[in-house]
């Protein structure tokens, strides 16, 4: 098995095309061919599917396609960092539940390096979609929270995909609503004040469960409540019905505009605060890129934390469990 070898399985597998593939990574068709059929030889299993229409990944292909992009994107980043160089456009990827501070560390980074020479992508998505990224490499960083409620159940899910959960920021409950909001005056807002009012989450797809949700307290059953996919209609939610969510309270007014604020929940006997551990995943063992490196500096620095606390914190917490 060669390096070769691993990136004509992720190119095919992107393009869908023997031929195409051929032609992006400039190698004759038969040879691509030839040198598949020897990898599947020598690994005892069949990668592709091959019709009139296309190549599509067996079963053995899909489980054996995600090590492959681990191992050649690893290659990569040694490359980056010990090779020579060359004119390879190098790729970043972050996948985020719906964080205006994570938009903003990316913003930054991206603002730090000449985009012409890289690929950049920040994909804001579902809770599980962002575990696929990461695990799958298409993202090299996923951003979420663990909370007392989810972690087991988060952290098993991190572990079978061979990934790991980083501390960054313990934050308390707060509500976001539009300055407008009739309760925008308050000190400090409880789920019976916001009774009247719709409750905004992210939608978690056919997967969706309460270990997923991107909002705290997601157990709980609101008289009133929207679904919606992006924080663009979140926001519109909020000004047009009065709408809210329950959130971190690091809200980024730069992206967001000013319209917004954070309010401190204020809990009761049956719904008490819950603390939002907000972390970073990346495969297990991984070599950072720079780029992912200076992300995390970015994130960190607008999120007023050192990588020292930041990992005392994560200890103490696994000394705990």
């Amino acid at each position: 098995m060669t390096l070769q070898q691993l990136n004509y399985i992720i190119t095919i597998s992107e393009t869908g095309s023997i031929n195409k593939a051929a032609e992006r990574l400039y190698v004759s068709q038969p040879s691509l061919t030839s040198a598949i059929k020897e990898l599947e030889r020598e690994l005892g299993i069949v990668l592709f599917n091959r019709s009139g229409k296309g190549v599509t990944l067996t079963a053995d292909g899909m489980d054996f396609l995600p090590y492959a992009r681990q191992v050649y994107g690893q290659y990569l980043v040694l490359m980056e960092k010990y090779g020579r160089g060359g004119e390879r456009r190098q790729k970043f990827g972050v996948s985020c539940q719906h964080y205006s501070f994570a938009v903003k560390a990316f913003v930054e980074m991206a603002k730090a390096y000449d985009m012409a020479k890289y690929e950049f992508a920040i994909r804001e998505t579902r809770t599980l979609d962002v575990i696929r990224d990461v695990a799958q490499l298409h993202s090299e960083i996923g951003i979420l929270y663990l909370s007392d409620f989810n972690r087991k159940a988060i952290l098993k899910l991190l572990s079978s995909n061979g990934l790991s959960f980083h501390h960054l920021i313990d934050c308390n409950a707060y509500v976001y609503l539009w300055k407008g909001h009739p309760l925008a005056g308050r000190e400090s807002i409880s789920l019976k004040d916001l009774e009247p009012y719709p409750c905004l989450s992210f939608e978690q797809g056919d997967a969706s469960s309460f270990y997923f949700a991107e909002e705290i307290l997601s157990t709980n059953d609101y008289p009133r409540s929207i679904k919606t996919c992006d924080r663009a209609t979140n926001l519109n939610l909020m000004m047009g019905l009065n709408g809210y969510t329950l959130c971190s309270g690091i809200i980024c007014e730069e992206l967001n505009g000013s319209d917004y604020i954070a309010i401190p929940y204020e809990p009761d006997g049956n719904n008490p605060n819950s603390v939002m551990d907000v972390g970073y995943i990346v495969k297990n063992n991984a070599i950072l890129s720079s780029l992912g490196q200076r992300y995390l500096e970015e994130i960190r620095s607008y999120l007023g934390v050192e990588e020292k606390d930041a990992r005392e914190k994560a200890t103490g917490k696994r000394e705990k469990e």
